[in-house]
């Protein structure tokens, strides 16, 4: 790991990711997240203030320096999380483990998206429910043709972040079903913007 990728970018990650508008949406996603935990690429913690009621939240990210934050909000809403400094392509936790998976903005930044995907299919519950909100893909062609220009640059400054998956195929495709699926913009450029969310099941 580089000077850029250990020093600089979790401080950026941390910083735009507290955007009001994503802010807006872990206030509306979060509190739905029941019984135990497990948060796919936790980061810096962003979620941790908005989970509700008798939780039990572990929390699975690579990056080390992420989870320094990430404590530190832990410890002050004053939740027990266990931490796994692990890739979520080999999650090590048994399967059917888990009531609920949480996962924001994370998919976009995993080599292998279609095992971690998979691998979170395998420690949910056959009643669990996954709870994502991702950018990915534009449906505007344009947009999109964009993205992909965009990409081999943008992966590189934003820590392997891609800006033109399709994140409902990729979920589907895996194994889940919609309960709730939303898509569109958010404020900001469109390249970076169209955002997914909502709630799967293990079909």
């Amino acid at each position: 790991m580089g000077f850029y990728e250990k020093n600089i970018l979790p401080k950026i990650l941390n910083a735009v990711m507290k955007a009001p508008d994503l802010t807006d949406i872990r206030v509306q996603l979060v509190p739905e997240a029941t019984g135990r935990i497990l948060e796919v690429g936790i980061g810096s913690g962003l979620n941790l203030p908005f989970y509700e009621g008798d939780v039990k939240i572990t929390g699975l990210d690579p990056s080390v320096e992420l989870q320094v934050y990430a404590r530190e909000v832990a410890d002050s809403c004053g939740l027990d999380v266990e931490f796994i400094s692990q890739s979520s392509e080999e999650i090590p936790c048994d399967n059917n483990s888990f009531d609920t998976v949480v996962m924001t903005w994370t998919l976009c930044s995993i080599p292998d998206p279609m095992r971690a995907l998979e691998e979170i299919r395998r420690v949910l519950k056959p009643s669990g429910q996954l709870i994502f909100a991702e950018h990915g893909l534009s449906p505007e062609g344009n947009v999109a043709k964009w993205q992909s220009r965009i990409n081999p640059l943008w992966k590189v400054i934003g820590g392997g972040c891609h800006l033109n998956r399709r994140m409902d195929r990729l979920i589907n495709d895996s194994g889940f079903k919609f309960e709730v699926l939303a898509e569109g913009y958010i404020p900001g450029p469109k390249f970076a913007t169209y955002n997914y969310r909502g709630i799967a099941r293990p079909a």
